[in-house]
């Protein structure tokens, strides 16, 4: 009975030490209060492989009662995974605000900036919010900055299917883009009641970063298509994004 204790004792003590030599935690938080993407389910897969790929731990939550400023401490990044409308109360939209000023990170995928349109500094975060979209199609990418965390193997130029997002005017005036759509190759053109859509022009920006408030925040409006969390260029974008807003390393 001794000899079994002192076992256990041994591997409580390995798996503590294991955990503690992962580079970071990161809090994957799914919360809808609107539309329901069903890529989610692939998305948080997906982001639990990147985890076991790259040595980071994830906690996965829906619950909004677990977002306390006690509870985020832990974490150096807070990912908002397809998370869509009116999600957090002012205590827990507080927590979030202490814990980026804290010097952490904020990843936002897709329907992120289709978030808490009424929590400004949320929408300065995000950067832009999403307006508008028309059906999914295929279209060419355009890379505008390699020097980022996960951009090494895109290339120049890409094809690429997925729901593209029309933003309102920025937020924020610092935000440093990364890839745009080129709407030269698709039709942008959408209408819902009042709410029409044509497109943003030559310059239609779709992923970005800045540092906001003491911390770092990155977003990619990709993830719309549940097999696009198997494509490995967009793992690699979405490991860039989240390895810099949980470090602040890696751009030179």
């Amino acid at each position: 009975m001794k000899a079994r204790l002192v076992f256990i004792c041994l591997l409580l003590l390995f798996t503590s030490q294991v955990l503690s030599a992962q580079q970071f935690k990161v809090f994957l938080f799914t919360k809808t209060a609107g539309w329901h993407h069903e890529s989610i389910h692939e998305g948080v897969a997906a982001i639990r492989k990147l985890a076991e790929r790259n040595n980071f731990q994830v906690d996965w939550q829906e619950n909004t009662d677990f977002v306390t400023e006690k509870n985020l401490e832990k974490y150096q990044v807070i990912i908002f995974l397809n998370t869509t409308a009116d999600i957090l109360n002012d205590e827990q939209q507080k927590a979030v605000e202490k814990f980026i000023q804290s010097g952490k990170g904020f990843v936002g995928i897709h329907s992120a900036s289709d978030t808490e349109y009424g929590w400004p500094w949320y929408t300065k975060m995000v950067g832009m919010m999403f307006k508008i979209h028309p059906e999914q199609q295929t279209a060419y990418l355009r890379v505008l900055d390699h020097n980022f965390p996960g951009m090494e193997r895109f290339p120049k130029k890409l094809l690429w299917t997925d729901e593209w997002y029309e933003f309102s005017a920025a937020k924020s005036t610092d935000l440093k883009f990364l890839v745009t759509v080129d709407e030269k190759t698709y039709n942008p053109n959408a209408k819902w009641g009042d709410n029409v859509g044509k497109g943003m022009g030559d310059f239609h920006p779709i992923s970005w970063y800045h540092p906001y408030d003491g911390g770092r925040a990155f977003y990619t409006a990709l993830g719309h298509i549940p097999a696009t969390f198997s494509d490995q260029t967009f793992l690699d974008h979405i490991y860039g994004g989240i390895y810099w807003a949980a470090t602040g390393k890696g751009i030179e």
